[in-house]
């Protein structure tokens, strides 16, 4: 899926929205890239403001659903050089 966005300014983006088998938990995943760890890395980039946006499409997104949401969490990819990073449950919308 590509990416998910909100109409209008000011809103929220989903790098990618998958489903995981094992439980069916919808996924709304970020994905985070930077050269260097230098200046927080590209985990130091999921500031407060970028969760409370992937949680606001996340919920744009649910509304949209046909039926009941189903369970759903929040991951990050990380990618920084060579190295790739999956934070399964990286925040949750009561955090953000």
């Amino acid at each position: 899926m590509r990416n998910y966005r909100t109409p209008g300014r000011g809103g929220g983006e989903i790098d990618l929205i998958v489903r995981d088998p094992r439980d069916g938990t919808l996924v709304f995943v970020e994905v985070r890239q930077r050269a260097s760890g230098s200046h927080g890395g590209a985990g130091g980039s999921i500031t407060g403001v970028k969760q409370r946006r992937i949680v606001f499409a996340a919920r744009h997104y649910l509304m949209r659903l046909q039926t009941a949401p189903p369970p759903c969490r929040f991951d990050v990819v990380l990618v920084e050089g060579a190295g790739i990073e999956w934070l399964q449950a990286a925040f949750d919308a009561g955090g953000a």
